[in-house]
């Protein structure tokens, strides 16, 4: 069998990938979901008792790893997008279609990042507590406008970086 003598190197070393702090807080977010579940399943097969508020922090995590899903999908460049049509351009197109779907994505995350700001402050005024455990409300909704922003700071990264077709 013929090798290739170590000299020849046809591919150039590959890059290490950069940490996203996006990744170790997905993690954590999973660990937890599994581990509060498991607690709960054990719970109800030896006692028949649910632990009922697990829903309410279970839900929570859920929302917060869509944020930091969507950030680590725009890092990665894995968002969902049709490209039927925009394949069709030419490169300079391309580019320019892939701008201003960022730019798109700018706004949709920025109103929601104003609305959910609007919401946690109304929130805060109120005084609301959550339904399953009593906490104030507020600590729920602070994750809408703090991960919309973290995507919009993605959105912008990707925005910024050399575009190429």
């Amino acid at each position: 069998m013929n090798q290739p003598s170590p000299e020849v190197h046809d591919e150039e070393p590959r890059q290490p990938r950069p940490f996203h702090v996006e990744e170790a807080l997905a993690a954590l977010i999973m660990a937890v979901l599994c581990l509060i579940t498991f607690a709960n399943v054990l719970t109800r097969y030896f006692t028949s008792i649910s632990f009922a508020f697990t829903e309410e922090f279970s839900v929570f995590l859920v929302v917060v790893m869509t944020f930091v899903g969507a950030a680590t999908a725009f890092t990665r460049g894995h968002h969902l997008a049709i490209t039927f049509l925009v394949d069709k351009l030419p490169a300079r197109g391309r580019v320019w279609q892939r701008r201003f779907a960022l730019l798109c994505g700018l706004a949709v995350f920025g109103v929601l990042a104003w609305w959910g700001a609007l919401m946690w402050w109304d929130d805060v005024e109120t005084g609301l507590t959550s339904p399953g455990l009593g906490v104030p409300q507020w600590w729920y909704t602070l994750a809408v406008p703090v991960l919309s922003a973290l995507v919009e700071f993605r959105l912008l990264q990707l925005l910024l970086r050399k575009s190429t077709p």
